[in-house]
């Protein structure tokens, strides 16, 4: 064995793959990609517009539906205090009654 001998790599079977990354092919193929992408980025876009008109008109009546789930809150908070006055006003009644018949 000679150790003048330069070390040469095994040469690749798969001559083609050696073609892909010649810079004659890389841009083609960089653009194509691009061309994808672009595609895709402005469906998705569209996609998101129709997305954002369907989100604009549910706000709004979230926002109709929010008030009038506060008008029944308020409703629901008068109807209880009425309530809870009539229910304390017969009681009152009777001690103020009976209290006015023991000063007599």
């Amino acid at each position: 064995m000679s150790m003048n001998r330069q070390y040469q790599p095994p040469q690749s079977s798969n001559f083609h793959s050696r073609l892909s990354t010649e810079p004659s092919t890389i841009k083609p193929r960089q653009m194509s990609h691009l061309h994808s992408q672009l595609a895709q980025l402005q469906a998705n876009l569209s996609d998101m517009e129709s997305l954002l008109r369907v989100t604009a008109v549910q706000a709004e009546y979230i926002k109709r539906l929010g008030g009038l789930h506060g008008s029944l809150f308020l409703a629901a908070g008068r109807v209880f205090e009425r309530d809870a006055l009539l229910e304390r006003s017969p009681a009152k009644q009777d001690q103020e009654a009976g209290g006015a018949d023991l000063s007599r």
